[in-house]
């Protein structure tokens, strides 16, 4: 893809002879600390943990943990466009929750992303997250294979 969405920026980096796609999606943590929302690697594909903040790193969904999710989906499910990917692509979940009383709103977001797909998951209650106002945080793993790739049995 040429075009980005807004707020989107694309890095290609020379990695031990593959070519290495950073996507930053510009929150302002990505610079200060130094990562990527997005890194792919060949096939392999790596989202960082991604809280429900916007470009300006305003808080969607305060208080509300299915919103928070949704939101945060939505915001994977754009990076992985980004580097020719979808959802259905997704091997790998991890959900980090601020509370437990996060669990029933995170796990409806995430069945109406996954339900058919079915990552392999995995979902802990941490003692915080970075900022008080989020109430989850998830990463996600994907691979992606050509039509000639198989995987034996």
């Amino acid at each position: 893809m040429d075009k980005l969405p807004a707020g989107f920026e694309k890095n290609k980096v020379e990695a031990n002879r593959m070519n290495r796609i950073n996507i930053s999606t510009n929150t302002p943590w990505e610079e200060s600390v130094g990562y990527s929302r997005v890194v792919r690697i060949g096939p392999h594909i790596y989202v960082s943990g991604t809280v429900a903040a916007d470009e300006n790193g305003h808080i969607q969904g305060e208080g509300d943990a299915y919103l928070q999710a949704k939101f945060i989906l939505g915001k994977i499910e754009n990076a992985l466009a980004e580097v020719n990917a979808n959802m259905g692509d997704v091997v790998r979940v991890r959900v980090y929750l601020a509370t437990n009383d996060a669990m029933e709103g995170v796990s409806k977001a995430h069945h109406e992303y996954f339900h058919a797909v079915r990552p392999a998951n995995t979902t802990v209650v941490v003692a915080g997250l970075a900022n008080e106002a989020c109430l989850v945080e998830i990463e996600v793993e994907a691979l992606v294979l050509n039509a000639n790739d198989q995987l034996s049995r």
